[in-house]
């Protein structure tokens, strides 16, 4: 029972409500305050004629535009309890015969599923790299080349579109073997596919070294301190002229930071949790270091701290 307010009784009273007929009495005066109401909540009756069948789910998974039946095709399972007979049954035969023109692309989105959900992508990052696989595989140029990294290039670009990047290092962990120089040409092979398609350039998205600062701080485990700091010295250092990728700025960033905090992170850690090499680190950290008063907020660190800094 809740609480609503009856007109009637011109005060809030206890509601009863009848499950059978959908209404939502007074319990003190009984007017029927709302009629055939629907209940949304889930249901978890079982209709099922085998005792053993303890699954409730009826329904099958939402639409998909990008499939030639919109995803609400039917696929006659195996029971439980089956025999390893039951696909050379009527059914199974024919099951088997009714050729599916969206069988390839089905087991595409779902290897692209199964990569975001292991890099812990929303959901709207999947989605891009559906249409986008859809729209490369429409112009059949795919036969003969590397499957897994033309997903993962997929993913990679959908990724960058929706100013969410991953590094290639982290895509190429999740591509099922798929190497870097693999998913790079991949993702070169795309592009122009679809720019050939649209007939102009491809919109990638701008990288900037902040997109991954976050992520590197929290597998490093640092202090939210620490990570306020490094995330204003790399606003500050996209106004200097350091011809460094993003990632490797980021990665000297926090090097640096770490460096003036009291729990320091070992070089090999901060390259081991943002996949730069340690050279590539030093040189980074080599270009930065002269900026290091203008990078480094005055209220992280003084000008005592800065001068104890460690000289690339």
């Amino acid at each position: 029972m809740a609480d609503l307010y009856c007109p009637d009784c011109k005060r809030n009273t206890e509601v009863v409500f009848d499950h059978s007929a959908g209404d939502s009495v007074c319990s003190e005066c009984g007017l029927v305050l709302e009629a055939h109401s629907i209940d949304e909540r889930s249901e978890w009756r079982i209709f099922a004629n085998e005792s053993g069948d303890n699954d409730p789910v009826r329904v099958g998974g939402p639409t998909n535009p990008l499939l030639a039946d919109g995803g609400l095709s039917t696929v006659i399972s195996k029971p439980n309890g089956a025999t390893g007979d039951y696909l050379s049954s009527s059914l199974g035969r024919w099951q088997n015969r009714g050729a599916n023109p969206d069988r390839s692309l089905i087991q595409a989105f779902k290897a692209i599923a199964t990569m975001s959900d292991r890099l812990g992508l929303v959901a709207t990052i999947k989605d891009r790299a559906n249409e986008i696989y859809k729209k490369v595989e429409d112009q059949k140029p795919l036969r003969g080349r590397n499957q897994d990294a033309i997903l993962a290039a997929c993913l990679y670009i959908a990724c960058r579109q929706e100013d969410k990047p991953r590094t290639v290092k982290e895509i190429c962990s999740v591509a099922n073997g798929a190497t870097k120089k693999e998913i790079g040409r991949a993702k070169e092979f795309i592009v122009k596919q679809l720019e050939v398609e649209m007939g102009q350039s491809m919109e990638m998205g701008t990288i900037h070294a902040g997109d991954f600062l976050r992520r590197f701080c929290s597998h490093l485990g640092m202090t939210n301190q620490a990570v306020k700091a490094a995330q204003e010295a790399v606003q500050k250092s996209e106004e200097l002229d350091i011809r460094r990728s993003p990632i490797s700025i980021a990665a000297a960033v926090i090097y640096m930071i770490t460096q003036l905090s009291d729990e320091k992170k070992l070089l090999k850690d901060i390259s081991l949790a943002t996949g730069v090499a340690e050279g590539t680190i030093r040189n980074s950290y080599k270009d930065l270091y002269p900026y290091a008063s203008k990078l480094i907020p005055c209220w992280y660190a003084k000008e005592e701290d800065l001068r104890n800094l460690c000289s690339p």
